[in-house]
């Protein structure tokens, strides 16, 4: 645990939680720290809701496949982030996404339920925890909204600009690399691939954009 302390201090579920503390309170969480070779499955759709992931090196994707085989990019987990928290909050009986690991990855599990149950010892940090992860429920519910926001839009090339203009409002800036390959992008967009490369250059050859693999600019 101690070699990833530095990692879990940046995590938004132990933010405000001193470091002396942080080792005392994994013990009492139950967690544990397993390794997954690149394009293992970490959580599988269909499996009970009940654990929370932490990135500790490595990333992932988050995935849903509907009815037809259709896939959909919901997001990318990097390092120090919370991912599965809000199907072991809400209880369901089986999660309804997957979580890939793009690379080499090491992932702390800790089960939901001792996070959202006070321990015997009433520990001090804990109801800082629920309140931290309370807070990353909170940001991730406006996340999906803004995605969604994008995804209804009519046309490839709406939910291409939507999303291009999302991302240089985040970054304050008018150049950005978006953390997608260009089919990952689709699956995110929920649009063909092809079509979306063929509006990416009818963007590029109206003077809208400017790109190169995963970096763009508005003009």
């Amino acid at each position: 645990m101690k070699k990833h302390i530095e990692i879990l201090k940046k995590c938004p579920l132990f933010e405000g939680i001193y470091e002396e503390n942080l080792i005392r309170m994994l013990g009492c969480l139950g967690a544990r720290v397993e390794h997954f070779g690149k394009k293992y499955t970490i959580f599988s759709e269909g499996a009970p809701a009940r654990l929370i992931g932490i990135m500790l090196n490595g990333t992932a994707q988050i995935t849903q496949v509907d009815y037809y085989g259709n896939r959909s990019l919901l997001g990318n987990v990097q390092p120090s982030e919370i991912f599965g928290e809000a199907f072991a909050c809400a209880s369901v009986p089986s999660l309804p996404i997957s979580v890939i690991a793009n690379e080499d990855a090491d992932v702390m599990l800790i089960d939901c339920s001792h996070i959202l149950h006070v321990c015997e010892n009433a520990c001090g940090f804990h109801h800082k925890l629920i309140y931290n992860l309370m807070k990353d429920l909170a940001e991730k519910t406006i996340m999906l909204h803004q995605r969604s926001e994008i995804t209804s839009r009519r046309t490839t090339r709406e939910k291409l600009i939507a999303y291009l203009m999302m991302m240089a409002k985040k970054t304050g800036k008018s150049s950005f690399d978006i953390p997608f390959d260009r089919q990952e992008l689709a699956d995110y967009l929920e649009v063909d691939r092809s079509g979306l490369s063929s509006e990416i250059s009818k963007l590029r050859a109206e003077g809208v954009i400017e790109s190169y693999k995963n970096s763009f600019k508005l003009l």
